[in-house]
């Protein structure tokens, strides 16, 4: 019912910048929030931000480096990342919450990665 298409990811050092969008297509979508997630490798995948009509929520460990935002009209989400750190290093899964209240449903991005070295 929902396709989602990340981009962005990549290598950048510490203290760099980095893009991400997510894109979500459909029929006569009711998107509720868009979000993105992280994953390190052996460690759980965690919220790193969200957003909704209302809200945005991000991980303390992100909080005044990153800032989401989203593009209603296109059903697009991004993710701005800057200042970035090493442990920002994972897979970041772009999600979204769709539909009404008797037939939400929880969609997944493929996943992007970012690596921060020097």
């Amino acid at each position: 019912q929902v396709q989602l298409v990340e981009s962005g990811g990549g290598l950048v050092q510490p203290g760099g910048s980095l893009r991400l969008s997510c894109t979500a297509s459909g029929s006569r979508l009711t998107i509720n929030g868009m979000g993105w997630y992280r994953q390190a490798p052996g460690k759980e995948r965690e919220l790193v931000a969200e957003i909704t009509s209302g809200r945005t929520n991000y991980a303390d460990s992100v909080k005044g480096r990153f800032t989401i935002s989203r593009d209603n009209a296109k059903n697009l989400v991004y993710l701005q990342m800057n200042s970035l750190k090493p442990e920002d290093t994972g897979v970041y899964y772009c999600n979204v919450d769709e539909g009404s209240l008797w037939n939400r449903r929880d969609y997944w991005g493929q996943g992007t990665q970012v690596t921060v070295s020097s």
